[in-house]
């Protein structure tokens, strides 16, 4: 079964939307726009544009949600075309598991050491140990966020893939969607104890505790299942312009989620879920034509790269650019995107080739 190109595309677009978000924050943290100038008709269209900028890129971070959710869709979907292709072995899926995640990550380390033109905020010490292991939700405060505020995704992946089994036996013996409902009422009543009951660190409901963003990963292999089942459905709503109206209707619900300790166990689940159909209704545009469709699904194929290595770098240009006006931050966004996607593809291409070619060489041997 070939890979779905819109996926792909969805997954190129929420990684440009969470570097665009981290080149942004940085650009702007101290910044303030223009006052509103509704004097004509040239400068209201100017003020309104200006604000609808503005709350359109602090939402970069629901892309994050998408991704999980995009994770639990690929996950399930690839094992089960293996299941349905013979026995599946679990030694051999976990092994399979480990040289993706950990060669690349292990490189982006690396680079992130000895590349010019990155923010080093923290200094290199032992935690590098526990960064290199993936276990940044050890001692959480000092860890999760070390060297690259981005890594902290490994370590919830790393738990998601642990208990994978359980979850892949329990959504086929319950159905989409009643492992769908037990999935979002485990995640929410995790964020319940951590919030409300049993108050602690916020990181531990971000994704140290990887239980808390269940909802999301739930979600997105329940949407596997539902595919499955009738692709030709979930494409329509997905692609064809519903789900994204259905998202864009829903988003400002969603965000009032954030006033609240209670609404607040919610909001990540509902931000992603939203922020989803916005993305997968744009993809479903883009797949209509057929180089920047080409293009977006080639960074989307190598998303991961790109995830790992960004954030250094947008946030050591951002630094160096607070006092440029915002056309000429977009302006020089575009191509440091690009130049950063590139530079992913290229580190993750390399990487994959030579664990390829080790394993090979160990087959042989």
């Amino acid at each position: 079964m070939k890979r779905l190109l819109w996926l792909d595309i969805s997954k190129g677009l929420a990684i440009l939307f969470v570097a665009y978000f981290h080149f942004c924050s940085t650009y702007f943290q101290h910044g303030v726009l223009p006052p509103a100038d509704w004097s004509n008709f040239v400068a209201s269209v100017l003020t309104i544009l200006r604000l609808v900028w503005s709350k359109v890129s602090g939402l970069g971070f629901h892309a994050v949600g998408v991704f999980i959710i995009l994770s639990g869709w690929t996950l399930m979907e690839s094992t089960m075309r293996r299941v349905e292709s013979g026995p599946l072995a679990w030694s051999g899926w976990y092994r399979a598991r480990f040289l993706r995640l950990y060669p690349m990550y292990w490189v982006a380390h690396l680079v992130y050491l000895v590349s010019p033109f990155v923010a080093r905020l923290e200094p290199v010490d032992s935690r590098i140990i526990l960064s290199l292991l993936g276990l940044r939700f050890i001692d959480i405060q000092m860890n999760f966020m070390y060297l690259n505020a981005a890594w902290w995704y490994i370590s919830m992946l790393i738990q998601f893939y642990l208990i994978f089994p359980l979850l892949f036996w329990a959504a086929r013996r319950l159905g989409p969607r009643w492992f769908l409902i037990i999935g979002c009422a485990a995640g929410f009543f995790a964020r319940y104890v951590l919030l409300v009951q049993w108050p602690q660190n916020g990181l531990w409901v971000l994704g140290g505790f990887a239980i808390c963003r269940l909802p999301e990963f739930a979600l997105g292999i329940s949407l596997a299942m539902w595919h499955r089942q009738s692709s030709a459905g979930v494409e329509w709503f997905l692609l064809r312009g519903a789900g994204f109206v259905v998202g864009l209707i829903l988003y400002p619900a969603a965000l009032q989620l954030y006033h609240g300790l209670y609404e607040y166990i919610f909001v990540d689940f509902a931000t992603g879920a939203c922020c989803m159909l916005e993305i997968i209704g744009i993809a479903g545009m883009i797949s209509l034509f057929q180089w920047p469709a080409k293009l977006f699904g080639l960074v989307g194929l190598y998303s991961y790269g790109l995830y790992l290595i960004h954030q250094p770098y947008v946030i050591w240009l951002g630094l160096r650019i607070r006092e440029v006006p915002i056309w000429m931050f977009l302006l020089i966004c575009i191509p440091t995107l690009a130049v950063l996607s590139a530079w992913g593809m290229v580190l993750e291409k390399a990487t994959n080739a030579l664990v390829n070619k080790i394993t090979s060489l160990r087959k042989a041997a």
